[in-house]
């Protein structure tokens, strides 16, 4: 069995900025505090939610040294090192071993996608050229590639391949893959409306959205399935199941970087071509808020 980067609620960072769009090192500061202070199992920087998209290369690297260093072992770091160039995703996989992460999550190649088989070289090559633990990212939505369990199983033969952050939404695949890998491939979830699901089939826990506006939750769900408290997993999971669904009523990041704002932690705009919500949008996000007793 390889060992486990963390287990339970691993919060998908946002990326703070000021309204110029340069980054706002300060609040990020003040962000991860929230996060380790509420019970966050581990740290994720520079993913989706992290407008990584817009994001160059100087920014990536700022962004995951001061997030290494702002956490300082206190809970895991995992950086978003992943690209549809091989060839840059173990540079930027390198530059991020050398700041210091616990980790790395690299996405499947976007745009030019690749074959199966193409998933496997291009995810061993990153794995071979750097020694950290890699955690593969299966989003097929916005790559337009999703990686089959049985790929899965040959990835998972590779000892610096631990886990994969599953969003393709098939929950029958997920099963499979955990049929199929067993100890070998950690699978934690993509999209928090199904982290219970995943649980129930094995998983180590989720890489959450939802966890950054609520993280102590997110994490007690994870919790509580663990120490076998189902019946109060389920309900807490249910009860915050319309919250988690609002965080994706829009393209992510904008709605939790809108109601983070609304929030009092003014994270400020995404990067185009990403754009603000609409009027309406706003309101809607801001009554669900309002029910979870998040603002007044």
């Amino acid at each position: 069995m390889k060992k486990m980067i963390f287990e339970g609620s691993g919060v998908a960072v946002v990326t703070p900025m000021f309204e110029n769009g340069s980054v706002n090192f300060d609040l990020l500061g003040k962000l991860i505090e929230f996060q380790i202070s509420n019970g966050t199992d581990a740290i994720i920087s520079c993913g989706t939610t992290g407008d990584s998209s817009t994001l160059n290369h100087e920014e990536h690297c700022r962004v995951l040294a001061y997030t290494i260093q702002k956490v300082a072992h206190r809970v895991p770091v995992i950086a978003g090192a992943g690209s549809n160039d091989t060839a840059y995703a173990v540079e930027l996989s390198k530059e991020a071993k050398s700041y210091g992460a616990d980790a790395l999550l690299s996405v499947t190649p976007y745009y030019n996608k690749t074959s199966q088989a193409g998933l496997v070289k291009h995810f061993t090559t990153i794995a071979d050229k750097v020694d950290l633990p890699l955690i593969l990212y299966n989003v097929p939505s916005r790559t337009g590639c999703n990686i089959k369990p049985e790929t899965y199983l040959e990835l998972s033969k590779h000892p610096n391949i631990v886990a994969t952050k599953e969003a393709n939404g098939d929950i029958s695949s997920v099963a499979k893959t955990k049929s199929l890998c067993g100890d070998e491939l950690a699978i934690y979830s993509g999209n928090d409306d199904q982290t219970l699901p995943f649980l129930s089939l094995g998983g180590s826990g989720i890489i959450s959205v939802f966890a950054n506006i609520c993280p102590k939750e997110m994490h007690d769900i994870c919790a509580k399935f663990f120490a076998g408290d189902l019946a109060g997993c389920r309900e807490l999971f249910l009860n915050y199941l319309e919250l988690m669904n609002s965080l994706f009523s829009d393209v992510n990041p904008i709605p939790v970087k809108e109601a983070l704002c609304m929030m009092g932690y003014d994270v400020g705009p995404c990067r185009l071509p990403l754009i603000g919500m609409s009027e309406s949008g706003k309101k809607t996000l801001q009554e669900v808020l309002r029910k979870y007793k998040l603002i007044a």
